[in-house]
């Protein structure tokens, strides 16, 4: 989302709204679309965000009710529905504040959910730097929080000499027991938090999140790809 007009916005209000959003459209620095209610998850397109009134803020379609909701309201005694939603305008609309408020709270969102990545269990969000499983958390480093995300992308488990030069960024010549230690403490927390010792896994070729079986598995897979 790097300009303004890579934003898309679902509308969905009643006629009356719906007529005025679309009368003034061409003066938004967003693309809007209006829905209708029974939209089918096959026609939808990536949405940002979603317009609503105080009609249809609880008859969102069930694939759209995560995306921030942004209220339209006829008048100020909607404290309700306002809790719903992520902003809120008044009609008649300040144009330059809509369009500002909505880009605004269309990057913060896809900035957060591409900061919180999905690892087993457990939820990283990169930018609070907090490991989380169910209501506990973890606050870690940004280390740690590296450590663990190329664990989650790599294929094979990670050596200690990797870990060490690409990670920590130790020089070649530092031993080994240091990033021992380091690995060691954050095991240490993850089990005093969540109770799980096996988050991540030690074996014989190096560090690893996945069960000893699904490496070797990959192993086999890779292997036997290569001789086709």
């Amino acid at each position: 989302m790097h300009n303004n007009y890579s934003v898309n916005v679902a509308c969905l209000c009643d006629k009356n709204f719906n007529k005025y959003l679309e009368e003034i459209k061409s003066f938004f620095t967003f693309k809007m679309l209006i829905i209708d209610r029974d939209i089918k998850n096959d026609t939808l397109f990536n949405f940002d965000a979603i317009i609503v009134d105080s009609e249809t803020i609880n008859k969102i379609p069930e694939n759209l009710k995560e995306l921030p909701k942004i209220l339209i309201k006829k008048n100020q005694n909607l404290k309700n529905e306002t809790n719903l939603a992520e902003i809120s305008f008044k009609l008649p609309l300040n144009i330059f504040k809509f369009n500002k408020e909505i880009v605004e709270l269309c990057k913060k969102s896809e900035f957060h959910k591409n900061s919180v990545i999905k690892i087993k269990d457990y939820t990283l969000d990169k930018n609070a730097r907090v490991l989380k499983k169910g209501e506990k958390t973890l606050k870690i480093t940004e280390k740690e929080i590296n450590f663990i995300c190329t664990l989650k992308n790599s294929k094979s488990p990670l050596s200690k000499k990797f870990i060490l030069e690409k990670i920590w960024l130790y020089s070649s010549g530092t031993e080994t027991h240091t990033i021992e230690t380091h690995i060691y403490r954050l095991r240490q927390k993850v089990k005093e938090i969540f109770g799980d010792h096996t988050f991540i896994k030690n074996i014989k070729n190096g560090y690893t999140l996945w069960k000893k079986e699904i490496y070797l598995l990959r192993i086999y897979f890779h292997q036997n790809t290569k001789k086709e």
